[in-house]
């Protein structure tokens, strides 16, 4: 099963266990790193979530995990957060974060930077727009690395 499957897979059997928790689901990601894998289920709800909605959630999609058995691997499964720096991965990130203070990084440069900063104004069929010191940017999806909500303190 490819990478997607196992996350689109978890995702759909993590629907009712979310609802039934009261939270959403941000996202999920199966990804390698050294030598372990692991299934990340990321978790959202009003105010933030707490560790019993990530404890709650992370039994109950564990039991499901174990009945289902999809996944071939060995694998440790983590349930949390997305935190404030959230990465922005999906449409709906983006237009979720319609307003928002959001941090770019490209693979390439970029009129000699690589990095960008300002309010996400638009998401459009994969091009990103921020607005910055007055100045409008747009970014296609593919261009960039890293999106996230930046850190305001």
């Amino acid at each position: 099963m490819s990478r997607k499957d196992i996350e689109s897979r978890t995702e759909q059997l993590l629907e009712p266990i979310a609802a039934s928790n009261g939270v959403s689901i941000y996202d999920v990601e199966y990804v390698k790193e050294g030598s372990d894998y692991y299934l990340r289920a990321y978790i959202d709800k009003e105010g933030g979530v707490t560790i019993d909605d990530c404890e709650a959630v992370s039994r109950a999609l564990n039991d499901m995990l174990d009945k289902e058995d999809y996944i071939d691997e060995a694998y440790i499964l983590e349930v949390s957060s997305p935190g404030l720096t959230r990465k922005l991965t999906k449409p709906r990130h983006y237009l979720n974060s319609l307003g928002n203070e959001v941090e770019i990084k490209t693979f390439k440069p970029i009129d000699g930077s690589k990095e960008f900063s300002g309010t996400l104004t638009q998401y459009d069929n994969g091009v990103i727009t921020i607005e910055s010191e007055g100045n409008k940017l747009n970014f296609k999806e593919e261009d960039v690395s890293v999106a996230k909500l930046a850190f305001i303190p």
